[in-house]
């Protein structure tokens, strides 16, 4: 089991490595967790290293790799749970208190989402998952089945659960879940705005990147962690 600051300190890397591709250095660690020395964050990758949550990759700067997750973000059985209460709803859209680190919100699963040649337009739900509040922060949020390899420079792997925030707008960088209206798709890629067009990009040369007026996709979320299951 993990500390406190061992989960807030995974938990901060494996964001940060999702929305820029590299890890955050000592400084930017030690500023998230409120430490008033890099000692601190040393001790707490080793003793994540020790329990086999990271692990350094030699001969790169600000190398650390996640390896799993906590026990808390691993998939839950698919069977259907009753709906939120009124209470637990009211957290969607509201500034988070500070959370213990086993405090899980469950999201649903609404299918499956092409990280390759897009499949059909996200389903309905067919489950629900416990996802860890310290992932989330405001807003809605779902989660989707990563099918395809398109994605896999992104450190994005076919099986993966992508856990999504819902919008309709994103930066040009983000990778978001795009449907594209012509063909009543949905995908995964990496989204760039270009003048008046619209690009997809896959991470993955051996993927295209496909073009789209502006009217032709429309955004309807923005990835903020993944999730992945270790037999």
């Amino acid at each position: 089991m993990l500390t406190r600051k061992q989960h807030e300190l995974l938990m901060f890397i494996h964001q940060r490595i999702q929305e820029t591709g590299v890890s955050p250095s000592f400084d930017e660690m030690k500023e998230a967790l409120d430490l008033a020395s890099k000692s601190g964050i040393h001790r707490l990758i080793t003793a994540l290293e020790e329990r086999q949550f990271v692990r350094r990759l030699a001969h790169r700067a600000r190398a650390l790799e996640v390896i799993k997750l906590p026990q808390t973000t691993t998939v839950t059985p698919f069977a259907p749970r009753p709906a939120a209460s009124p209470s637990q709803g009211a957290q969607h859209g509201a500034d988070l208190a500070p959370m213990a680190a086993n405090d899980t919100r469950e999201l649903p699963i609404l299918g499956k989402i092409a990280a390759g040649t897009p499949i059909a337009a996200i389903q309905l739900e067919r489950g629900r998952m416990q996802v860890p509040e310290a992932i989330l922060g405001r807003g809605e949020h779902y989660v989707l089945e990563v099918e395809g390899n398109s994605m896999i420079n992104a450190g994005i792997f076919n099986g993966d659960y992508a856990v999504i925030r819902k919008v309709d707008d994103a930066n040009s960088g983000d990778t978001v879940v795009a449907y594209v209206k012509d063909d009543e798709e949905a995908t995964l890629k990496r989204l760039r705005k270009r003048g008046g067009s619209i690009a997809l990009e896959a991470a993955n040369p051996a993927f295209e990147t496909r073009i789209f007026g502006p009217d032709q996709v429309k955004v309807q979320g923005k990835l903020v962690a993944l999730i992945r299951r270790y037999q």
